[in-house]
């Protein structure tokens, strides 16, 4: 099951709307056949590990991350590939939430003469699908706040200075969660202050890019912005639809760009200048007209743009994961409305001080210390000379 879920992994971040997916065939204490879900819309787990163990998967033990799907989408029904190849027991590390599925993937295995097991490893089956578990259920994104900053919570100096820093191995950290999230997100100050591209810099040969979101309440961002301009001269994947369109049932592509570029995504206020998001459009982002952010005015970075329609838009289009790159405003407003599910903070051991350097999160209106937000600490790692530190909000 272990190897299932490690198998699984590598499709995170090409399968949404879908789940990550992993399947393991043993016969007789041997492994003879596993595989992964890639991307949406192209087999699933299961079937292709039943293909890659032949003949030797009659009589044989099935491990798979997910509750196999009983449905047709736009593949077929895993369980009657599995039942037709002769498997004899079926552990599945957790349900799947699907009302679809939700149980009756297991019942039709049982039915079907098939013994048939829930687990071992469910909690970390649990973990490594949270965003799909998320999506499913409440049609948004699971959204990872990451925050890089010195052991003073600074993330710049009092002159703007930020680079670099974290170390390189956190850097590339970084890079491994774009590759492994459905799009990044940071707000208008970060992309005229640094004019970032947000793209997965990994040498490894699955490599693709996310979906690169700008908070932008008046359509400001330069047409000559990196994440624009680099979704323009790629071009986005647009195979079935494509994360420009709506999600469609369970198998509808997510963020996928099959390594060939990402799209870019303005989200703007319904009253940005015509003139300007026109511009952009022409320039081959997308722009999103959404209501104001009353509580926002639109400058420093922060956007201005009601956060949880945007999360909602992002999510009617499939995307199941956010990594959230912004600056202090970004933070604060999304921590604010209580939209992110996690927090990355990497930690570097360096000291910059002054109260006009840039503090990694920026106003929460909060006057007692019984007023802040409580976290919880999941866990702690040191990267090289840095800690990051994985928490999420209490309930």
């Amino acid at each position: 099951m272990r190897q299932a879920l490690e198998l699984a992994a590598r499709g995170l971040g090409r399968t949404a709307p879908n789940p990550a997916v992993g399947a393991v065939v043993v016969s007789e204490g041997v492994i003879v056949g596993e595989s992964y879900h890639h991307r949406a819309g192209e087999p699933h787990a299961e079937p292709l590990a039943l293909i890659a163990a032949g003949e030797k998967a009659c009589g044989a033990d099935l491990y798979v991350s997910l509750e196999p799907c009983c449905h047709q989408g736009r593949t077929p029904p895993c369980t009657e590939a599995i039942i037709a190849a002769g498997i004899a027991r079926v552990f599945y590390a957790c349900g799947d939430p699907d009302v679809r599925v939700a149980g009756e993937g297991a019942a039709r295995l049982t039915a079907a003469g098939i013994d048939t097991h829930l687990g071992p490893l469910t909690q970390e089956a649990l973990a490594l699908n949270e965003a799909y578990f998320k999506h499913k259920q409440t049609g948004l994104p699971f959204v990872t706040l990451k925050l890089a900053m010195t052991l003073d919570g600074k993330i710049a100096t009092n002159t703007g200075d930020s680079r670099w820093i974290t170390g390189e191995a956190s850097r590339r950290r970084v890079h491994e969660l774009r590759n492994r999230n459905d799009a990044v997100m940071v707000g208008l100050g970060t992309v005229l202050k640094d004019d970032p591209e947000l793209t997965c810099r990994l040498d490894a040969e699955d490599v693709r890019d996310p979906v690169r979101v700008v908070l932008d309440s008046t359509a400001r961002t330069p047409t000559t912005a990196r994440v624009v301009t680099g979704s323009a001269a790629k071009g986005a994947d647009t195979r079935g639809g494509g994360i420009g369109g709506h999600a469609t049932g369970g198998d509808a592509l997510g963020a996928d760009t099959g390594g060939g570029g990402s799209k870019c995504i303005i989200a703007a206020s319904e009253s940005a200048p015509v003139e300007r998001v026109e511009r952009l459009e022409a320039a081959g982002a997308e722009v999103l007209r959404l209501p104001g952010d009353p509580g926002t005015d639109g400058h420093g970075g922060g956007g201005g743009v009601d956060l949880l329609a945007l999360l909602r838009a992002l999510g009617e289009r499939g995307m199941m994961s956010v990594l959230c790159e912004g600056g202090s405003v970004v933070a604060a407003r999304l921590l604010k409305a209580r939209a992110v599910d996690r927090l990355l903070c990497f930690y570097a051991p360096k000291i910059v001080g002054g109260s006009a350097a840039v503090p990694a999160v920026g106003e929460l209106g909060i006057h007692q210390m019984s007023e802040a937000l409580g976290l919880s600490l999941s866990s702690v790692e040191r990267i090289d000379e840095d800690v990051l530190m994985t928490l999420h909000p209490s309930k």
